[in-house]
C-alpha cells in the first residue's frame, strides 16, 4: 500500500468509519452484492440497528420535497439545489440524526447533514459514480468522498493520474480541485448500513440522469461497485448495447455517445482491507482511463 494511504488509515483515528452494530437483519448483504432493502420498509432501519433511536424515529414528520428539474439547466445549478432535496424521509431522518448526535471523535465538527452535491465541472471527461455518502465522511464534511477511507483511496489515485490537484480530501475548504473529472453517486444521502431501498434509489436516479445528459464531454464513466454499475447500465440508451454483462472488476463496455463504461470494485474498507481491491488493481483501472481520455 502506498505510504500516504497507509498513514491516513493507520495514523488518523478521525477517518475510522462507523462500525455496524450487532443484530442487524439477515436480509442485509455484502457491499458488493446488490444492497437493496424492500421498498417502503415497515420498520425504521435506524431504530432496528441503533436501539437508542427508537424514541425519535418518526418518519411521518418529514415533508417530501422534490426538486424541479425542469428549471435546472446546468450541473452547477443542480449542485446548488441538491441540498434542498427531501424526497426520502428515511434517509433524511437518518442523516439529520447523525449530524445531531455525532460520534465522540467528531464532536467538535459542525456536520453538513444534508444531501451531498456532486463535485466537478461540466467539461469533465471522466465521470466517477459511487454508491452514497458516508455517514461520518461526506455527511460530515459536505463533499463527495471526503473525510473517510474510501475517499483517501480515491483522491490519492485521482491525483496520481492527473485528475485531482492534491492527493487528499479532508474538508470542503481544503483547496482541492478536480481536473477533467466529475464525481457523483447513486444516492446523495447516507443510507443506514449503506443499504438503500429501491424507492430511494429510484428517487435519486433523475439527478444522475440529468448529469449524464449535461456532461456532454464525458468519455469514460467509472462505476465504483455493483450498484453504481447497475445504475449506469440502466441509464444507457445505446440501442446496440450487448446483453448486460456480469459485474466484475476491470469490465469495459461501450456506451452511447462514444463513451466507455469501466467498472471497479468500490474502494470501501471492506474491499481494501480484505485485499479484494488492491492499489495495483485500482491503478490498472485508472491507467486504462487515462489512456482512453488522452486518446480522445
Amino acid at each position: 500500500m502506498l505510504f500516504y494511504t497507509a498513514s491516513i488509515i493507520s495514523g488518523n483515528p478521525a477517518l475510522r468509519p462507523p462500525v455496524s452494530a450487532p443484530g442487524q437483519k439477515k436480509a442485509l448483504i455484502s457491499a458488493e452484492s446488490p444492497p437493496y432493502l424492500p421498498s417502503t420498509p415497515s420498520y425504521c432501519a435506524a431504530a432496528e440497528v441503533w436501539k437508542d433511536s427508537r424514541a425519535d424515529c418518526n418518519l411521518s414528520r418529514y415533508q417530501m420535497t422534490k426538486l424541479d428539474l425542469a428549471r435546472i439547466s446546468t450541473v452547477r445549478q443542480l449542485q446548488s439545489e441538491l441540498p434542498n432535496c427531501r424526497l426520502c424521509p428515511r434517509l433524511n431522518q437518518w442523516q439529520e440524526k447523525i449530524a445531531r448526535d455525532k460520534v465522540a471523535r467528531f464532536r467538535q465538527w459542525d456536520y453538513w447533514g444534508k444531501p451531498i452535491p456532486s463535485l466537478g465541472k461540466a467539461n469533465a471527461r471522466l465521470l466517477v459514480v459511487g454508491l452514497a455518502p458516508a455517514a461520518h465522511g461526506a455527511n460530515r464534511t459536505g463533499r463527495m468522498f471526503t473525510g473517510d477511507r474510501s475517499g483517501a483511496w480515491l483522491y490519492h489515485t485521482l491525483h496520481k493520474y492527473g485528475f485531482s490537484s492534491q492527493p487528499y480530501s479532508l474538508q470542503r475548504n481544503d483547496q482541492l480541485r478536480l481536473i477533467d473529472c466529475y464525481i457523483t453517486a447513486v444516492l446523495h444521502c447516507p443510507p443506514p448500513l449503506n443499504k438503500p431501498n429501491l424507492e430511494e434509489i429510484s428517487n435519486c436516479r433523475p439527478y444522475l440522469q440529468l448529469e449524464r445528459k449535461k456532461l456532454t464531454k464525458v468519455r469514460v464513466v467509472l462505476a465504483l461497485g455493483r450498484l453504481a454499475f447497475d445504475s449506469v447500465w440502466k441509464l444507457d440508451q445505446n440501442p446496440n448495447k450487448p446483453r448486460r454483462p456480469h459485474f466484475r472488476h476491470g469490465l469495459e463496455v461501450k456506451l452511447d455517445n462514444n463513451r466507455m463504461l469501466i467498472v471497479s470494485f468500490h474502494p470501501s474498507q471492506q474491499n481494501t482491507f480484505t485485499g479484494k481491491l488492491t492499489q495495483s488493481m485500482f491503478d490498472s483501472v485508472f491507467r486504462r482511463i487515462r489512456e482512453i481520455i488522452d486518446a480522445s
